[in-house]
């Protein structure tokens, strides 16, 4: 079993940066693709970003593409998310996700079996 435990949400102004973690625990898969999604109030979870498991290639939504970076530490079991530029429409509860079966960047939630209980980032304009 894997525990994901995200951190680094809080309240932040519009063109702030902030960095999300996420540590890995229980039975770890390196080898494979983890991401982040996000779901703002009243509207469906969406993908933010993913990663593969060598973090040789990355994936990102058009929505956060040249402003969020995604990368992980595999030594330390550990994904992140560092945002800048943010904006009111970031505003959500993040969630970290880990695939047992995919190996490259994904955009599908059905791609991942493991999900974070979330971080709320809120963004104030």
């Amino acid at each position: 079993q894997v525990q994901l435990v995200e951190s680094g949400g809080g309240l932040v102004q519009a063109g702030d940066s902030r960095r999300l973690s996420c540590a890995a625990s229980g039975r770890t898969f390196s080898t494979n693709a983890m991401g982040w999604f996000r779901q703002a109030p009243g509207k469906e979870r969406e993908f933010v970003g993913s990663i593969s498991g060598s973090a040789g290639s990355t994936k990102y939504a058009d929505s956060v593409k040249g402003r969020f970076t995604i990368s992980r530490d595999n030594a330390k079991n550990t994904l992140y998310l560092q945002m800048n530029s943010l904006e009111a429409g970031d505003t959500a509860v993040y969630y970290c996700v880990r695939s047992i079966k995919k190996l490259s960047p994904t955009s599908s939630p059905y791609d991942y079996d493991y999900w974070g209980n979330g971080t709320k980032v809120t963004v104030s304009s």
